[in-house]
């Protein structure tokens, strides 16, 4: 196992790699090869490519690992290539190039048999659109993955009705979706895909065709479920405030590439480049920015107050509110410097006032 493999994920647990992706590509087109070998010689844009080639750049040369029990957003506009990238970790989509891992196997090579067996027994997937089948009850929608697999049908509806019950839909279990809501025939959709216990779960917008408070109704039930479960997730959204939310880790793609990815505090406050910081440009930066991130180095006697080097801004402010004398930041019993008003004030993007 790698270092990097060991390596603990945002939440702080130590973790290993449960998908890898490396030097993934996706052209679409007869002449994608030839295409993929120019943009790879002479870094031809997505425009080039498509004027040379008459192909369609969906992903270029993308790497990521996500690990075990991480929410991972992939976020980016309409086009970004996001929903494309997603596809490649259960290969409905095969890659130009690159290379696909999952806990260790190589997706990309592997056969149909192989293939089949990985969509039933290790992942699952949640789209935005749930694609219900009006013929079935929700218990019967619910089990038919572990029906395929040859599951005994006592058994199956045992599992169903518990992912049901997950979802807080086990008063509906023989109902059929047209007597639904659209949040709670989404709640299905995430049952479906729970109720075969797969490892990894693939969302793909699951909440954006919902309303507002649906939509972070579902967002919250999920988080409380993911904790739960320990489920290894990688969650598409055009929302940055979604992702932020969601996310342990976030990757921000446009035209294909990943140009950042990071916690949330990492690409609000320093983003990586001009586009990510449109992005986050409105996003507060309360509940982001530290103490250790905007003091002031250590000199002579330190004030009379002091604030642990990790007290978010928000807290910070608040602290001013009622006494707008220096603090101290420390860590571990030591002083590492001071924040005055006017640092709090600049890094939240106003001004100190005069």
């Amino acid at each position: 196992m790698s270092g990097q493999e060991q390596q603990k994920n945002a939440g702080g647990r130590s973790s290993v790699a449960r998908v890898a992706c490396k030097g993934v590509w996706k052209l679409f087109g007869d002449r994608a090869d030839e295409a993929l070998e120019a943009a790879r010689a002479e870094n031809l844009s997505k425009d080039e490519i498509r004027e040379r080639f008459d192909c369609v750049l969906g992903v270029r040369d993308a790497s990521f690992e996500v690990y075990e029990g991480e929410i991972f957003c992939i976020m980016g506009l309409s086009g970004s290539g996001k929903s494309t990238l997603v596809r490649h970790i259960n290969r409905l989509i095969d890659p130009t190039a690159g290379e696909i891992h999952i806990a260790g196997d190589r997706v990309d090579t592997m056969d149909e048999a192989a293939l089949n067996a990985l969509r039933a027994e290790k992942i699952g997937m949640v789209f935005q659109h749930m694609a219900l089948w009006p013929h079935r009850t929700l218990a019967e929608t619910v089990a038919f993955g572990l029906e395929v697999r040859g599951v005994p049908k006592a058994e199956r509806r045992k599992k169903a009705i518990a992912a049901l019950n997950d979802m807080e839909l086990g008063d509906w279990v023989d109902s059929y979706p047209d007597e639904l809501s659209g949040g709670m025939q989404q709640r299905v959709g995430l049952a479906r895909a729970l109720a075969a216990d797969p490892d990894i779960l693939l969302m793909d917008e699951p909440f954006s065709a919902l309303d507002p408070l649906i939509r972070r109704q579902l967002q919250d039930q999920f988080l409380d479920l993911s904790r739960k479960l320990g489920k290894t997730t990688i969650f598409i959204t055009h929302d940055l405030d979604e992702a932020i939310r969601m996310g342990d880790r976030i990757a921000i793609m446009k035209d294909g590439v990943i140009v950042q990815t990071g916690t949330a505090e990492e690409i609000v406050t320093a983003p990586a480049n001009d586009y990510v910081a449109a992005f986050v440009d409105n996003v507060p930066k309360g509940g982001f920015v530290t103490a250790d991130q905007i003091m002031e180095p250590a000199t002579g006697t330190p004030p009379g107050r002091s604030i642990a080097a990790d007290t978010p801004l928000d807290e910070i402010l608040a602290t001013f509110a009622e006494d707008q004398a220096p603090l101290a930041v420390e860590k571990d019993g030591n002083t590492l410097g001071h924040v005055t008003v006017g640092d709090a004030l600049q890094a939240l993007g106003g001004k100190e006032d005069t």
